[in-house]
């Protein structure tokens, strides 16, 4: 078992599950908790004296935040996304980011598969007609999903299976995306985007947060999409042009949407919901609940938080967003050196002659770069002194060296 060389303080914000808050308390956290997000002063001043920092996606861990957090280890984003952090200046200053890229995928497919069929029966409409009290028993404008061309925009992990999903109904298949994927099932491989918005009646963008994606979803994407369309956005906020796509949906273009993220959102509950598409018929607007079922989030809280806690006792980085990914299995009776330093050749060699020269004996040792980062566990079995640190630190490539000792 290993023990922590920092101050054992954690700060979950907005909502995120208390499994997570559960998992770091037995690992000896005091655990603080808010139910929304903070903003950037607001932020710098909560972190003082956090050593893990837990998010979704409307607190920004900006440059700015990092550089006056000197205490923070680690950030878990309990979500899929992570451009709400500056990853590389969280690099930097040796802050490794988590996230949780497969937890909440199957909570986000069924959601865009009801809105699917809702849309496609247009039963936004024919409820808000109940509540007032109309009986509107009509056939027109309902149809069936099975036999209707899907689109997906994006084929990574929410793309893949809502893929499998669709076909399973009786949909046909197409997608796009930048990088080279492999088709699930019979699924139909477009070569650009203007392929696959002309081939088909339903599109849905499944995009991650990188910066090109801003805005890539716009007039002319929607002017491409074949007539009364149904349109699905539950990836990020800002690849939509929401004005274009309420001016598509009052003239009639696109028969329907459904859309779960917006370019700016709320930072809690109770707060305004401000939106173009506000008001509009045959409209599914959900307040970024893609991922939000019990069974998700408590996935999310419980691997997330895991991760904080593998690399806080032991300093391990696999599935790391921002870090190279390092596993070095803990040696009882051992002390740990973590060292994160610039890719250039000969670290590795004057990290173990500095520790040579003090006489510190290697039990095991274990080097990954990524980057412009390179990053090293070494195991000791003989105790070390203050030089034998101060050495390394002074290196001048040590980015952050850390202490992890056996107890």
């Amino acid at each position: 078992m290993l023990t922590l060389d920092t101050l054992n303080r954690a700060l979950l914000l907005e909502n995120i599950h208390p499994d997570a808050t559960a998992r770091l308390t037995k690992a000896g956290y005091q655990v603080q908790t808010m139910p929304r997000a903070l903003g950037e002063d607001d932020l710098i001043e909560a972190l003082s004296g956090i050593s893990l920092l837990g998010i979704r996606s409307q607190t920004q861990v900006t440059e700015r935040v990092l550089a006056s957090a000197d205490g923070l280890l680690a950030v878990g984003a309990f979500c899929i996304g992570t451009n709400q952090v500056d990853l590389t200046a969280a690099a930097k200053r040796g802050v490794a980011v988590f996230n949780a890229p497969f937890s909440n995928t199957r909570s986000v497919v069924e959601l865009a598969i009801a809105e699917i069929i809702s849309l496609a029966r247009r039963l936004p409409a024919k409820n808000v007609k109940m509540h007032a009290g109309e009986w509107d028993k009509s056939a027109k404008g309902a149809h069936e999903v099975r036999g209707r061309k899907l689109g997906i925009v994006g084929y990574g992990n929410i793309g893949t299976q809502l893929s499998v999903i669709a076909e399973s109904l009786g949909m046909t298949v197409y997608f796009y995306d930048i990088a080279d994927r492999l088709a699930m099932g019979n699924a139909r491989r477009c070569s650009s985007l203007e392929e696959l918005l002309e081939s088909v009646e339903t599109v849905t963008l499944h995009v991650d947060g990188r910066p090109g994606n801003h805005g890539f979803f716009g007039e002319e994407e929607f002017s491409r999409m074949n007539p009364r369309s149904i349109f699905l956005n539950l990836s990020r906020g800002f690849v939509v042009d929401h004005a274009a796509l309420r001016r598509n949906i009052e003239s009639g273009h696109i028969a329907g949407a459904a859309i779960d993220v917006f370019p700016k959102e709320p930072k809690g509950a109770g707060d305004e919901f401000v939106s173009e598409l506000r008001g509009l018929e045959n409209v599914i607007l959900t307040p970024h609940i893609g991922g939000s079922t019990e069974e998700a989030q408590q996935d999310i809280g419980e691997f997330v938080s895991g991760k904080l806690v593998d690399f806080a006792t032991g300093g391990a980085t696999a599935m790391s967003v921002n870090m190279p990914p390092v596993a070095l299995p803990t040696v009882p009776g051992t002390h740990r050196l973590v060292h994160l330093h610039q890719n250039v050749p000969g670290v590795l060699a004057s990290i173990n002659r500095v520790l040579a020269d003090h006489g510190v004996n290697v039990e095991g040792q274990l080097l990954r770069t990524r980057d412009e980062l390179g990053y090293v566990i070494t195991d000791i079995g003989t105790s070390y002194t203050d030089e034998v640190l101060n050495e390394l630190r002074d290196m001048d490539v040590t980015i952050r060296l850390r202490t992890i000792e056996s107890e």
